[in-house]
């Protein structure tokens, strides 16, 4: 009885085992396909190279003739003096002789405040999903929440009100997003000074 058992068991997998096999196989790649898509969608941050579409936005530089301190970087760690640590660079810190800071575009005031970590900024907010970040700024800035700009209207001068960063000369703290995602102002931005 027992080995009659055993010839069906044997029987059964010699027909079925590899229909089970490959189900098996079907199963895990189907769950492999969703885990690898679902964790794709939750990126934060796009690669340095990925250009993100811009409509018919022309974009102006945020400070005249700036040079760049430091530049955006989402893979390349960049060494912050002041916090002694070794951190991805998900904003630009430019420098320009007279220090003044401009609308990259037209858009609209939705924060002025100051914060411990980037200092004194503005954030405005622009059509396409954009919204710039002018942080370091010296206290008098020249808007107010809920004012209308325009794309190279002065907004403030360049500071030290950032404790993150307050090793470095007075400096524009830049950050630009796209649909809530930090993306690299050089993919919209033509700087000369690099």
């Amino acid at each position: 009885m027992e080995i009659k058992k055993r010839v069906k068991v044997k029987d059964f997998f010699k027909r079925f085992g590899a229909v089970m096999f490959g189900g098996v196989l079907v199963l895990a790649l189907t769950v492999t396909g969703l885990v690898v898509g679902l964790t794709s969608n939750n990126t934060e941050i796009p690669d340095d190279d990925q250009n993100v579409s811009t409509g018919n936005l022309v974009f102006s530089l945020p400070m005249t003739n700036p040079e760049i301190l430091k530049d955006f970087s989402s893979t390349d760690l960049q060494e912050n003096a002041t916090l002694n640590q070794w951190e991805a660079h998900l904003s630009m810190d430019l420098t320009s002789n007279d220090g003044f800071v401009y609308s990259i575009l037209e858009g609209k005031v939705l924060e002025v405040g100051y914060s411990y970590d980037i200092g004194q900024y503005i954030k405005v907010s622009h059509s396409d999903g954009f919204v710039s970040t002018y942080a370091n700024l010296s206290k008098d800035v020249l808007v107010e929440k809920g004012d209308n700009v325009t794309a190279g209207q002065k907004l403030a001068v360049a500071s030290q009100t950032s404790s993150n960063e307050s090793d470095m000369p007075a400096h524009l703290h830049f950050t630009l997003e796209q649909n809530s995602q930090k993306v690299d102002p050089n993919n919209f931005i033509e700087f000369q000074n690099k």
